[in-house]
């Protein structure tokens, strides 16, 4: 059976640059075995197959695979897949349009806005479904340099230091001197293995930061490293950026209010990536969150399975 795919760029303008995505359409009837082998096939950092909603009222069903394992919730994949269902439905729409859509993931429904503009790039941006929450982990600053490369005195910047966190997917926060420090690291996945804690039946992934940018708009830099998902280093990472908001607030008190945070990822890949991160504070604590970013089309074809 033929089965439509196509392929974005996710959290980019730029064709070959963010983070590339698999859209695997007509995805019904394919078993969680045959999903996994056609996302090692594709071997990109995730894989996300578009099936018909279980609730008739949303528009469709979302199963998230990297090359190593499914996924509960991704940012890159809900804003390609997005896109890519809007601009499948939207064909033939003269101009700009809005369209909202409801993905149901694994970690539950995921309420899009997606902007289709006359050609080229689209924006899409989600509500995040959990709120990042704190784990319960202790770390040796000496063992996360050595996974790095870095020096212990590099690790850390005012008073931000590494954290657990997760808003569907676990990571270790590893706050970082500056840029200089996160452009000089060289991951070491054997040293990561021994000194990462387990989170949520799975071994915890690396996202590094630091304040500032390349990019003069960017709030924070960041890197991400997955060995567990079998991704050696992510471009961008929307699920990473959704935890990353509370260790934000929590080291940041924000003030009550609106703050959008614009975060730079993929940079030491050559794949640039910008994220769009807009969190509303009210009585002290996170309100709520909403993840964004540009899309654009690089190719489509045919799965003849």
């Amino acid at each position: 059976m033929s089965r439509r795919y196509a392929i974005y760029d996710v959290f980019t303008d730029t064709r070959l640059a963010g983070n590339p995505l698999a859209v695997v359409f007509d995805a019904d009837g394919l078993e969680d075995g045959a999903m996994q082998r056609i996302a090692g096939e594709f071997n990109l950092s995730e894989t996300v197959f578009v099936k018909t909603a279980e609730n008739p009222a949303h528009t469709a069903r979302l199963r998230i695979f990297t090359p190593g394992r499914e996924l509960p919730f991704a940012g890159h994949p809900t804003v390609g897949a997005a896109i890519a269902i809007a601009e499948v439905t939207g064909n033939g729409q003269a101009g700009p349009s809005d369209q909202v859509s409801v993905l149901e993931e694994n970690v539950g429904p995921v309420r899009c806005a997606v902007r289709l503009g006359a050609g080229g790039a689209a924006f899409a941006e989600f509500d995040v479904p959990r709120k990042s929450v704190r784990l319960d982990a202790t770390f040796d600053r000496q063992a996360l340099a050595d996974a790095f490369s870095l020096k212990p005195s590099q690790i850390g910047f005012e008073n931000h230091q590494p954290t657990l966190w997760s808003a569907g997917v676990a990571f270790v926060m590893v706050p970082v001197h500056d840029l200089a420090a996160a452009a000089a690291v060289e991951f070491d996945p054997t040293l990561w293995e021994r000194c990462a804690p387990f989170a949520e039946g799975r071994l915890a992934s690396a996202y590094l930061y630091c304040r500032g940018g390349v990019n003069h708009n960017a709030k924070f830099h960041a890197r991400m490293f997955a060995p567990d998902m079998g991704i050696s280093e992510d471009p961008a990472t929307g699920a990473a950026v959704a935890a990353l908001s509370g260790a934000i607030h929590a080291f940041d008190r924000l003030v009550d209010g609106h703050h959008p945070l614009l975060i730079e990822q993929g940079v030491e890949m050559g794949r640039p990536s910008l994220i769009h991160l807009h969190l509303d504070i009210s009585g002290g604590v996170i309100a709520g969150a909403r993840i964004g970013g540009e899309a654009v089309r690089t190719a489509s074809g045919t799965l003849d399975l």
